[in-house]
């Protein structure tokens, strides 16, 4: 829970570092990456709250994860649908600090939350899904997307818009099975004691 707390502040105080700056030099570009930032504080900060109280709170927080998640995706379609409208300009220097800052944030995320990676509780698995794409969209578009923005065409970067909603739908699913089986599973176990109970009673 301590992990997932500080994660969640960290990249709060990423976001409203980023925000301030874009406001104090009025670009609109860097204003809306620090504006993205919103849904890792929203999704920790679920993930937080939740962590290690019932079952049925851990299951409703996965159930919130993957509605934001999945928002996250259609807003990187409007996005992308909003940068074929009206292409942005790029400031190379500027963007590429903020990307280098949010490389270095999803890579010490993904290093605190390694050893949770194969965890099937929702909660956790959410939260790792979610740092995965993190890591993912965020080192794809410092290296790939960055570099795609003052090139002489724009099919790259619209190209990788659709891969990270693709992460993002993914990830929702994923949750979704996740939440199934877990409800498979406890579906099947007053079966088992029952049967138990029973087998138990026949011995006897």
């Amino acid at each position: 829970m301590l992990t997932i707390w500080g994660i969640a502040l960290g990249i709060l105080i990423q976001a409203v570092a980023t925000v301030v700056w874009a406001l104090a030099i009025g670009n609109a570009q860097l204003f809306k990456d620090g504006v993205d930032w919103v849904y890792d504080v929203v999704l920790y900060g679920i993930a937080a709250l939740v962590f290690g109280r019932d079952d049925r709170a851990e299951r409703m927080a996965a159930v919130a994860i993957g509605v934001v998640l999945a928002v996250a995706g259609l807003h990187t379609l409007y996005d992308l649908w909003d940068k074929i409208q009206r292409p942005r300009p790029i400031e190379f220097w500027t963007l590429g600090f903020a990307a280098a800052s949010a490389i270095v944030i999803a890579l010490l995320v993904i290093a605190a939350l390694w050893r949770f990676r194969r965890e099937e509780n929702p909660v956790i698995k959410a939260t790792w899904l979610s740092s995965r794409n993190d890591a993912i969209s965020t080192t794809g578009f410092a290296l790939l997307g960055l570099a795609a923005r003052v090139a002489p065409v724009r099919w790259p970067e619209y190209l990788f818009d659709l891969f990270v909603a693709g992460l993002c739908f993914q990830a929702t699913w994923a949750i979704r099975r996740s939440l199934r089986r877990g409800a498979v599973s406890e579906a099947a176990q007053p079966g088992l004691r029952n049967k138990a109970q029973t087998d138990a009673a026949s011995g006897l």
